[in-house]
């Protein structure tokens, strides 16, 4: 009876994974406006665009060659592009589908292929004990150094071929598997408006089994010395203009704890942690948090002091959140159910730490773990929070303030409240002229 019960768990936990498709359209373009057409760049506007990839999953070869990624862990990580397609026939057809699709033209999206442009060096480096400490040994260092300015000038050369400085970083969760990670974040990139560099930091989840979900866990527990690797050196890159973060499920926690440890880094070198990291806005999707762990890990070192905001929506009917409170004995922040935090500790958090609790409504038994990419309404504040820097309330993100602090997104956000985007180009180009200027260039 036991065992059949640690096998339910670990099928609802699976929920994690994602479908391979085009994601409904966002309710922002259901009435076949606000995508910003004119503002990708002509290098982007393709049905079959590059989506960049930072690994440390071990290679799947055929023939010689890699041709995806599995569940296993390996030392050492890898940077490549994967080149996924839209099922449309062109650049106006796809354009079309992400304005309307209510009644079956709703695209797939395909993994064509990989192709590995760096490898860095297994970790951990060589090291020996010199002048009372452990220092790494020279040719290592040098060796793992070429590694990373390779990794640099290849985001380099796409920040010159496309125009796009910002980054956006996708982190999956348990359960997914490299394919998932890249085709959700086409997704979400797609529908942002295509105006940043793509990146999926795919860790080595999709252990199958009863016990998937305590590998998983390990895995991303395994991944977080390499996320912090690969965002420090996106970060030494004076070219990059700074990283937003979206994270779902598990991904959060290893994301949360690579970025807890950078901020600590850079408190200690007397650097602003923002400043250092280059840090944007990080979005949390049915975080697989321990709230009691937030508490004392994260608020308690002012963790949201390194980002523009912090959106962290939540679901109180998530059920694979349910399962994962029932097993590990411990609420979770994707349901913020109980009382941890009271009404004031949400109204300080917005006020003092730009971190924002978004409430979502209709996220049902379907979709209610991965609502963050299949709920129209979700989607479309994703998009709004990446497009225009908004914060929650305002013309731009019309969410609706609760007496408790949070905010709620109603099944149909964002309602007959839907913004006119055609003027965000103008409002931005007084807040980021060298953005505007950037895009100007590459029309």
């Amino acid at each position: 009876m036991r065992r059949l019960l640690w096998a339910s768990i670990a099928l609802a936990l699976a929920g994690c994974a994602v479908g391979i498709e085009l994601a409904a359209p966002p309710n922002l373009y259901s009435e076949g406006t606000n995508y910003p057409v004119n503002e990708v760049p002509l290098a982007l506007r393709s049905v079959e665009p590059q989506i960049l990839y930072i690994t440390d999953r071990e290679a799947v070869r055929e023939g010689g060659e890699v041709v995806g990624y599995s569940a296993t862990r390996s030392d050492a990580m890898v940077f490549g592009a994967a080149k996924v397609r839209f099922g449309a026939r062109d650049w106006p057809d796809l354009i079309e589908r992400t304005h309307v699709d209510r009644r079956g033209r709703i695209s797939n999206l395909s993994l064509m292929g990989v192709h590995e442009q760096v490898s860095f060096d297994a970790l951990p480096l060589p090291d020996e004990r010199r002048d009372g400490g452990l220092r790494v040994l020279p040719a290592a260092e040098q060796s793992y150094e070429e590694g990373r300015r390779a990794f640099q000038a290849r985001i380099r050369a796409e920040i010159a071929r496309t125009g796009n400085r910002r980054i956006l970083v996708y982190a999956h969760g348990i359960a997914n598997n490299f394919e998932d990670s890249v085709t959700a974040l086409a997704n979400i990139w797609h529908f942002a408006g295509r105006q940043s560099i793509p990146l999926a930091f795919s860790w080595p989840a999709g252990n199958r089994g009863p016990l998937g979900y305590f590998r998983d866990r390990a895995a991303g527990d395994f991944s977080v010395f390499h996320a912090k690797e690969f965002l420090r050196t996106l970060a030494e890159m004076p070219e990059v203009e700074s990283i937003d973060i979206v994270a779902h499920s598990r991904g959060t926690d290893v994301i949360t704890q690579a970025l807890r440890e950078m901020i600590i880094f850079q408190r200690g070198r007397g650097v602003p942690p923002k400043l250092g990291m280059k840090t944007g806005t990080l979005i949390l999707a049915a975080a697989d948090l321990d709230t009691g762990i937030v508490r004392q890990r994260l608020l308690a070192e002012r963790f949201s002091e390194a980002f523009e905001q912090v959106s962290i929506y939540v679901n109180p009917d998530d059920r694979a959140l349910k399962l994962s409170s029932f097993v590990t004995k411990s609420g979770r922040i994707g349901t913020l159910a109980g009382d941890t935090f009271t009404s004031d500790d949400v109204r300080r958090l917005a006020k003092e730490g730009l971190v924002f609790f978004i409430r979502v409504q209709g996220a049902g038994r379907t979709n209610s773990h991965s609502y963050f990419r299949q709920n129209p309404a979700v989607l479309s504040d994703i998009v709004l929070t990446l497009r225009t820097r908004a914060f929650p309330g305002g013309t731009l993100r019309p969410l609706d303030a609760e007496d408790d602090g949070f905010w709620l997104l109603r099944a149909n956000y964002p309602l007959e409240r839907l913004p006119d985007l055609s003027t965000v180009y103008d409002e931005l180009s007084d807040a980021f002229p060298d953005r505007i200027r950037r895009v100007e260039r590459v029309r």
